[in-house]
């Protein structure tokens, strides 16, 4: 396991390094000038001129990618003009308001993706099946951000069951059920497309599990139905349904970027679409590489636990 562990870790190496030339070269493209965009209506020639030296900016591309990457490897992801602080620390102070969001949203959709598959499977073509399946249309075929806006309008505005917008309220509150009334709407709604993904996907590996012959074999046993649908054919079924999880973490967290938007949540994609405004290069090349990086460490962690599962993946 720890070889296959260290390959793993290996080989993502060269996928972070991908994606910081990319990261690099799309922030190279967006048009304006930092140290303008820094001075505003200070922009003299001189000043401009002064600014670009400061940041490195009058070195060529490739000088510039070599500096920020040897200085990203010494832990130093260069300080964001407009907050006027290290890009890593204001990166990990919004991830930990984003891993909550995005947390809550992936245990929503696997838990509930996971019981509408196995229930969906084991009640074939059935009313439960036939449900499940088009609420898993309508669900895949909702846009997340539009349902944010469907669920601010009917449950903050109307009802004023549940706060529109942040993490706490801005006066009282802060506590743990404060938290959690501020956190449903926004999970739900990020959670929507991955809970169908994964509820569709789970039901196609149940079914194909509960054609195997170890099945037939737990039945001609006197194995009760229900140990066999949840005891042995869900564990054997996990092997598959794992991956798809695993692709689903990295889904809610990349999609958190709009639901924060919508719901004001102050995580690193309301961050990173503030940064982008200001044209903040540095906090925007480090929170995408820190994201990209947690993405790169989910897959890293499903892939384990999914050798776990079955050995046969490490040979």
């Amino acid at each position: 396991m720890g070889g296959y562990i260290l390959k793993r870790l290996v080989s993502a190496v060269p996928v972070l390094l991908g994606i910081t030339v990319i990261v690099f070269a799309i922030m190279s493209l967006i048009p304006g000038d930092p140290a303008t965009a820094i001075l505003g209506s200070y922009a003299t020639p001189e000043n401009v001129e002064k600014i670009n030296r400061d940041l490195g900016l009058d070195k060529s591309l490739v000088q510039q990618y070599f500096i920020w990457i040897g200085n990203m490897l010494q832990g130093d992801f260069g300080r964001s003009f407009a907050l006027n602080r290290p890009v890593l620390d204001e990166v990990l102070d919004r991830f930990s308001a984003t891993l909550v969001l995005a947390g809550a949203a992936f245990v929503i959709c696997a838990v509930l993706g996971i019981i509408a598959g196995v229930v969906a499977a084991a009640r074939q073509y059935g009313w439960a099946d036939r449900a499940i399946t088009v609420a898993v249309i309508l669900g895949i075929s909702v846009p997340s951000f539009f349902l944010g806006m469907m669920m601010i309008l009917l449950f903050a505005v109307r009802l004023k069951w549940l706060p529109a917008s942040g993490m706490y309220a801005s006066f009282g509150g802060g506590d743990l059920p404060d938290l959690l009334r501020h956190l449903a709407m926004p999970a739900i709604a990020l959670s929507l497309v991955a809970t169908g993904v994964v509820a569709r996907l789970s039901r196609a590996a149940m079914l194909e599990v509960l054609r195997q012959d170890f099945i037939r074999t737990a039945r001609a046993k006197g194995v009760g139905e229900r140990r066999v649908i949840w005891g042995h054919a869900l564990r054997a079924a996990m092997v598959s349904i794992i991956p798809v999880l695993g692709i689903q973490a990295g889904f809610v967290l990349s999609g958190a970027v709009y639901i924060e938007i919508v719901f004001q949540w102050p995580g690193v994609g309301r961050m990173l679409v503030d940064a982008i405004l200001k044209r903040d290069l540095l906090l925007v090349q480090g929170g995408v590489v820190f994201v990209a990086a947690c993405y790169v460490f989910f897959n890293i962690v499903v892939d384990v636990a999914q050798s776990l599962l079955d050995p046969r993946i490490r040979t």
